[in-house]
């Protein structure tokens, strides 16, 4: 059997005045911890409530507008095409891509080297071809004086013949059927050389004019390369701005705008000159909003990368069918264009914007912006910020853009959120 363990001495208890003393503090402990958890959601609480974005109400004339997507276009602008049966384009000089040029001023320059030999070869075979020619008529001359002076010759011993036949009568018959003789053959020579002049002067003819012909073809062809190495330089027929066209060359996929070092084919298009006076917006309007625009109505263009430029413009000419884009799903919408009445320096074509058509004016309307409307029970409301609180209040829509609509139900400068206020947040 093993011996049982000893018993362990109880443990005195404090008096009851410390005990007391104890849960006062353990109670104060926990006041002061539920005080400051308190304070601090207060604080958050408020802070959450201060930092919400509001936007005053504005009070003023609210254009009704329709917006229309689009970019920057040129009604005129003219095309710089690479010259025609020229071989060997390649760029060795261009005007920087959107820079400013005038009237005149060279676009791309190509590599003259190729021509310019092909010049030289060219003047080269025109001095051959003329210094044949020249030779030809100098040695014709010379055949002509000759046969000239051979037909000279053979009338004089004709005339002495027929001098000496008409002595037959006084000299004996032998003499005189000699002398017969003697004038047929000088007749009969007279008349081969007679053929024998044609026949050089046709010859010399025939022979210069062919010279004439090849001296004519070598100087058309030293014309020709001449006009070819003046067209190595590309000018401006306007003023504008230069756009490069995409090199295709390599495939649709790894296309690039021209540039030093490529090669252009003959005839291929390698810049676009747009006259900047004449750039309108070319919006795209969609068909549910197509019965609310005409053409005349006032509009206002928007540029992406100038958010601070508004211009105002005409809308000049809507399409009369729609067209579909490349987007999917497939969309069909209606062609629309703004005339900007006066375009700013900066703009270029292709840039990016909005066009607003306004359809309708409601003088002296409250306004903010759209995101500032919500909705509870199918009414349309906004949250007040009045003295750190928000009430929402019920407004009536009197008419809504795509970033502003007018309202009624609120004061002029009321300040409204941006954001819905969540129940915790109202007081």
């Amino acid at each position: 059997m093993t011996a049982a363990a000893p018993a362990r001495a109880p443990i005195p208890r404090p008096p009851a005045p410390v005990r007391k003393t104890r849960w006062i503090g353990f109670a104060v402990a926990i006041l002061a911890i539920a005080a400051v958890a308190a304070g601090v959601y207060r604080l958050r609480q408020v802070q959450a409530a201060g930092n919400l974005p509001t936007a005053a109400a504005r009070q003023g004339d609210f254009s009704v507008i329709v917006r229309c997507r689009g970019e920057l276009k040129a009604r005129r602008s003219v095309q710089i095409t690479a010259p025609v049966n020229v071989p060997s384009l390649r760029i060795v000089w261009q005007a920087p891509p959107g820079a400013a040029v005038k009237e005149g001023d060279p676009v791309v320059r190509f590599d003259p080297s190729s021509t310019q030999q092909q010049l030289q070869e060219k003047e080269a075979a025109l001095k051959q071809a003329q210094a044949t020619l020249d030779q030809a008529v100098a040695d014709a001359r010379i055949t002509a004086e000759q046969d000239q002076r051979d037909l000279s010759s053979a009338k004089y011993d004709v005339e002495k013949a027929r001098l000496e036949a008409s002595k037959a009568e006084i000299v004996s018959k032998l003499e005189g059927e000699e002398s017969r003789i003697d004038l047929g053959l000088s007749e009969q020579k007279l008349r081969v050389q007679e053929a024998t002049v044609n026949l050089h002067a046709t010859s010399d003819k025939a022979k210069n004019a062919s010279l004439t012909r090849q001296r004519d073809q070598a100087q058309a062809q030293v014309d020709l390369t001449n006009h070819r190495l003046s067209q190595m330089e590309l000018k401006t027929p306007l003023s504008g701005v230069v756009m490069y066209m995409q090199n295709n060359s390599q495939g649709w996929m790894n296309s690039k705008p021209f540039q030093v070092g490529d090669q252009v084919w003959p005839g291929g298009v390698v810049a676009e000159i747009p006259d900047l006076t004449t750039l309108e917006m070319e919006g795209k309007v969609e068909e549910i909003d197509r019965g609310r625009i005409e053409v005349g109505m006032e509009t206002r263009v928007h540029i992406d990368s100038l958010p601070e430029l508004t211009m105002p413009a005409d809308l000049v000419s809507i399409s009369p069918l729609t067209e579909s884009g490349f987007e999917w799903p497939r969309t069909s919408s209606f062609r629309a264009y703004g005339h900007i009445r006066q375009p700013d320096s900066r703009l270029r074509p292709a840039m990016n914007g909005n066009m607003d058509v306004i359809v309708n004016r409601i003088p002296n309307a409250i306004s903010i912006p759209a995101k500032a409307v919500f909705t509870r029970n199918g009414k349309p409301i906004v949250y007040l910020a009045e003295k750190g609180a928000y009430r929402a209040v019920e407004v009536d829509l009197l008419a809504r853009n795509p970033d502003e609509v007018a309202v009624k139900g609120i004061p002029a400068g009321a300040m409204v959120t941006l954001v819905e206020v969540k129940k915790d947040e109202k007081k």
